[in-house]
């Protein structure tokens, strides 16, 4: 049991780690610890940090665990549980807050900020559509499909009819990849390039697709990838070839008639 003289020390060098390099380099536990200490500053919070830990499995898990549940853990309190909670929701408000009144297309970097600790332990795919306005301010934000993204899943249509109802001049994609790689599958680019299809049909205009896995994430626009789909719609429109045709369809926005 460590001494009264330890305990002070310990958080000390805790918190001065915090402010000198933030929480790089800190494991999960470290993290939970410092949170813990708010609430409870004369008592030593590490083996309730780190049983809160091997319970919800990640830091994540830990932040979204009902205070309930929370609770359960000997040593963590009402107060404990409650630091917790405003913590991971003053940090959501804030990441959200950034990137509203911004021209997000040029900020894929806070996209992935904003989403990145609600989807990287995420097991499933989640595709997630963005709608913004004509200022490019994000009016809403919606999961629109869970599980493998192919271009079966998602549907154009439906991408279409959201932003219409929200009125939104602009889109943004977001899904995450489990695996932590974040390079596009070639289902990725297919998907993504039938919705860029499907917008300019509607004049409504694909600012991004970003896909998050482990710590980073890939971009369409910032691989130049938006602006070549565009370029293609462009030409299969001009040209009016069969091809082109065929894939306006395959967006889903004018399904062929049947005679």
């Amino acid at each position: 049991m460590p001494s009264r003289d330890t305990l002070p020390g310990h958080r000390k060098r805790l918190r001065e780690r915090f402010i000198k390099g933030g929480l790089a380099g800190f494991h999960h536990y470290e993290i939970i610890e410092l949170l813990l200490t708010l609430g409870s500053p004369r008592k030593d919070c590490k083996q309730q940090a780190k049983e809160a830990v091997r319970r919800f499995k990640t830091l994540r898990g830990v932040l979204e665990a009902p205070p309930e549940e929370l609770q359960q853990i000997d040593g963590i309190g009402p107060r404990s549980a409650f630091g917790i909670k405003l913590v991971q929701e003053v940090a959501r408000a804030f990441l959200k807050e950034k990137i509203v009144d911004k021209p997000v297309y040029k900020s894929a970097q806070e996209i992935f900020d904003y989403l990145y600790h609600s989807m990287r332990d995420l097991r499933k795919e989640v595709f997630k559509v963005i709608y913004l306005n004509s200022q490019n301010q994000i009016i809403e934000t919606t999961d629109l499909f869970e599980g493998t993204v192919n271009s079966s899943s998602i549907s154009p249509r439906q991408v279409v009819e959201g932003a219409l109802k929200h009125n939104a001049a602009s889109l943004i994609f977001v899904h995450n990849h489990p695996s932590g790689n974040p390079e596009p599958s070639k289902n990725d680019k297919e998907v993504t390039r039938d919705l860029v299809y499907a917008g300019s049909i509607m004049r409504i205009r694909v600012l991004d697709h970003i896909i998050i896995g482990n710590n980073r994430y890939f971009s369409f626009a910032g691989e130049g990838l938006v602006e070549e789909y565009e370029l293609d719609f462009l030409n299969l429109k001009v040209k009016g070839t069969s091809e082109g045709k065929r894939r306006l369809y395959r967006a889903k926005l004018f399904p062929p008639k049947s005679y």
